[in-house]
């Protein structure tokens, strides 16, 4: 047998082993969790019929239909399941799941009160009918969606260890004509709140570590300047840094402490170190060329930048402690908009290659080739990680139209996430 088909043939099995480990009766302690990022492990099938309402469990009501719809789309949005149709089965809870070949069913109920929903949810192992995870959750009916998320992200956490993106935010730049302002959406893109309202240039949004705010750069009061705001309200922006020039994309500290920024106070674009206040504390490049994109590793030991000081556009790392600075990318025209996973050391971005803007993925710290995650003729641009560190979120752009996509780090499920009028770019994962 040929060595790589020998490989794959073990890929299979090891697969199928993990796929029984996870749905026998294992308690925490020992459980087997599946590799979400392993190309060779086959996705799980899930049944999600529709809801039943308490109080008319004989009935078919359209809140059990949407309640199901949005579990199913959130548990397929991580990559790793497969949702079966529920027309194959009427969206009945009586299914016969075995014959469906279903790994594993949810079950839910609901009951409406006013404007008070409750819902209980309950996974089972479709083998055994074992009831694998329970929960209930109350709120109002503009919380269903929420509640339906934080059962989505236990899910994901039985099944892989670690708790799911659901609840999670997206922000992302939207333009409509010549004005761009900043958004938030969820993971299905079906609550959209609009954060900015500058009616300007709006660019580089950020979320910043340890609390509910948001940076970004806008050019709304007649020149470039940073700004940061509590989206716990809508009302007011503070700016953080009106210095001469540009005043551009921070990377926050994991702590939410200190931030990287691209100032040009002095003529020439460089690295400075600032507080949460917008203090400067160090200088860290030094006319250099031109000086962008800072990243910072989830240790903060390290900074991954762009800087063209041999003449175009590479990769370079900056050891945080010793200041000594390193270049990583050699191939490619220009290499562009690195972004560091919150999980290990690895950085996704942008890279030309024949005219065309392709993703690539590199360890920075053992400088290895950089391994290609697009490869179809239109641009990929903005990559941003997802929380986990399984999924990276993008700005595919072909023509004069931008969109969001979303590709797991594999490879694997690129589709476009939302269907949003304008044209999206900078999207930022919220951690």
């Amino acid at each position: 047998m040929k060595p790589l088909r020998y490989r794959a043939l073990i890929q299979s099995i090891v697969s199928l082993l993990l796929l029984h480990c996870l749905m026998s009766n294992a308690t925490a302690a020992d459980r087997v969790y599946l590799d979400v990022t392993s190309s060779a492990v086959r996705k799980i099938n899930f049944g999600v019929p529709w809801f039943q309402n308490k109080d008319l469990p004989q009935q078919k009501q359209p809140l059990g239909r949407e309640l199901a719809d949005s579990l199913a789309k959130s548990l397929e949005f991580h990559g790793i399941i497969s949702i079966i149709p529920p027309d194959k089965y009427g969206g009945n809870q009586t299914a016969e799941w075995k014959k469906l070949a279903a790994d594993y069913v949810v079950m839910g109920q609901y009951a409406v009160s006013g404007d008070t929903v409750s819902l209980e949810m309950r996974l089972m192992d479709a083998a055994s009918d074992e009831i694998l995870l329970g929960k209930s959750y109350s709120g109002t009916m503009q919380q269903k969606e929420k509640m339906i998320f934080k059962f989505c992200d236990a899910v994901i956490e039985s099944l892989t260890g670690k708790p799911g993106i659901a609840t999670t935010q997206i922000a992302f730049v939207n333009r409509e004509g010549t004005v761009k302002e900043v958004f938030l959406t969820n993971i299905l893109g079906k609550t959209l709140r609009q954060v900015t309202r500058h009616k300007h240039l709006t660019v580089s949004p950020k979320f910043v570590p340890g609390g509910p705010f948001l940076s970004y750069t806008s050019y709304h009061s007649g020149t470039q300047a940073l700004y940061i705001t509590d989206l716990r309200q809508d009302k007011e922006t503070r700016a953080i840094s009106r210095r001469k020039g540009l005043n551009l994309a921070p990377a926050w500290s994991s702590d939410g402490e200190r931030m990287v920024l691209t100032l040009s106070k002095d003529g020439n674009p460089d690295l400075y170190l600032l507080d949460r206040k917008g203090e400067i504390i160090e200088k860290l490049t030094d006319r250099a060329g031109i000086n962008v994109s800072p990243t910072w590793s989830p240790d903060g030991a390290t900074l991954v930048f762009v800087s063209d000081r041999t003449g175009k556009p590479q990769l370079y790392s900056m050891d945080m402690r010793t200041r000594k600075v390193r270049r990583l990318t050699f191939e490619g025209t220009e290499n562009a908009e690195p972004n560091w996973s919150p999980t290990e050391s690895l950085i996704v971005f942008s890279s030309l290659r024949n005219g065309v803007y392709q993703l690539y993925t590199m360890n920075p710290l053992t400088g290895e080739e950089p391994k290609p995650l697009t490869s179809d003729p239109s641009h990929h641009e903005s990559p941003s990680w997802s929380p986990d560190g399984n999924q990276v979120i993008f700005t595919k752009r072909d023509g004069q139209k931008q969109q969001l996509y979303g590709i797991m780090k594999n490879g694997s499920f690129e589709r476009r996430l939302f269907n949003i009028p304008g044209s999206q770019s900078f999207p930022q994962w919220s951690r």
